[in-house]
């Protein structure tokens, strides 16, 4: 779990469930709407969106909900992208709820965590020169993360906003090519961008996808959005509620004081959508045993401690203790065929809890008081595949499993036997060093 604190308890409830609430019996005095799906693969994402809408305000029909907050887009115009369209349609449905309503347009959202702040920090630190589409040259407002909490938290209850709609944004509108040049500023890099006319939207999705840590269908879902000018509406509510606006630089800075005080709880790439489970989290947890094939490497430890703090640092910037280039390439070659790849990396430099995303796995479990980690497989695979550490008796317990999917999974395994051979011995070996 992400969160805990003595005074919250944390349900989890599925909004696509017509009772989704059926498990919560306290009171509700109020309710953030916070969802939508920009990373979806569905074609019909929008008929999803709109049915937990629906669910959302039917679950709250006769519980005397005084007030309902929807967070969602600038309001978009004609020629707006599905993505900007269907937000559209989920304010629609919710304002006619059994509640008080306030819906909140914010621009783009600059804080770690924010899937447009990861794109521009890729470009950024990536490409010193950047040939870039034509769409760099389209305006945007933008709001900073904090911005964003302090109008969500202030907004609460605030009976001058019921009924109504703001828009939320910074005190300037830029185009994305100030935007990058400004972020370069505070991370002092020296960039030059040319936008070229050449990048057919597609193109562009690929772009994105390969020079930064988005997926596909988040990339795709970005350029469409990214041609439409999203300039927010002038209000007061600021002045109304008490925020000072933060600029789009210092929008940067503050962001990475957090990352650098590693004090990032999650992010876009955590969702599950951002790899290819299709289950519960749990469904995962019991490895395989039957059809299956295994590496297993047993070492005596000289100092548990150490190895335990090894093995939750391990991936990301730290890398994989041993061949990490061999990583690098397996991770290169499943972005080639539409994999996560490498891209992700790790949230939390030294933390890992169940649900987050790790390089092409994501953790299953983490129990570090009884030394075990589980990762599951969500790099392009003709099966499935479970990379287990545990910590046992003064032992390290490393095992792969994989189960083959047909002849061409059985055939993947011995092709790649040799690699698996050398990396996962030498990972042990330097784990349990």
């Amino acid at each position: 779990m992400y969160f805990s604190h003595p005074n919250c308890e944390v349900v989890e409830v599925d909004f696509l469930d017509k009772n989704p609430l059926g498990k919560v019996t306290a009171k509700i005095d109020a309710a953030y709407f916070l969802i939508h799906s920009m990373s979806s693969s569905s074609i019909e994402f929008e008929k999803l969106e709109q049915q937990i809408a629906f669910n959302f305000k039917n679950a709250l029909e006769g519980r005397a909900v005084e007030h309902v907050v929807y967070l969602g887009g600038i309001s978009c115009k004609a020629d707006s992208s599905r993505h900007l369209k269907s937000r559209q349609k989920v304010y629609e449905i919710l304002k006619d709820g059994d509640y008080n309503f306030t819906a909140l347009g914010a621009g783009i959202i600059v804080g770690s965590g924010s899937s447009s702040f990861e794109i521009m920090r890729d470009l950024v630190e990536k490409l010193p020169i950047m040939t870039a589409p034509r769409w760099l040259l389209t305006k945007s407002s933008y709001i900073s993360i904090r911005n964003v909490i302090q109008f969500l938290e202030r907004i609460l209850f605030f009976d001058e906003a019921y009924g109504k709609k703001y828009d939320i944004a910074g005190p300037r509108t830029l185009n994305y090519r100030q935007m990058l040049l400004a972020f370069a500023r505070v991370r002092n890099l020296k960039r030059l961008i040319i936008p070229i006319p050449l990048l057919s939207p597609k193109l562009s999705s690929y772009w994105l996808y390969f020079v930064t840590s988005t997926s596909y269908n988040l990339a795709k879902s970005l350029v469409a959005s990214m041609k439409v000018e999203l300039i927010a509406t002038p209000n007061n509510l600021h002045e109304q509620l008490g925020i000072e606006l933060t600029t789009f630089e210092h929008a940067v800075k503050a962001a990475f004081e957090q990352i650098d005080q590693n004090e990032i709880i999650s992010s876009w790439k955590d969702s599950k959508v951002s790899g290819r489970l299709v289950l519960p989290i749990n469904s995962y947890i019991n490895v395989p045993t039957h059809g299956c094939f295994f590496d297993k490497r047993i070492r005596r430890i000289n100092n548990i401690e150490n190895t335990m703090d090894k093995i939750w640092a391990i991936g990301g910037k730290t890398g994989w203790y041993y061949g990490t280039w061999l990583w690098e390439i397996r991770g290169f070659l499943d972005k080639v065929f539409g994999g996560v790849g490498l891209r992700r990396g790790r949230t939390d430099l030294i933390d890992i809890n169940t649900g987050d995303a790790l390089d092409f796995w994501r953790v299953i479990l983490a129990d570090k008081e009884e030394g075990r980690l589980l990762l599951y497989a969500e790099m392009k695979l003709p099966g499935e595949a479970w990379l287990e550490f545990k910590v046992l008796q003064g032992r390290l317990i490393q095992t792969a499993t994989f189960r083959p999917q047909g002849v061409g999974g059985r055939l993947y395994w011995y092709l790649v036997l040799p690699f698996h051979s050398l990396i996962f011995n030498g990972m042990a070996t330097k784990l349990a060093a």
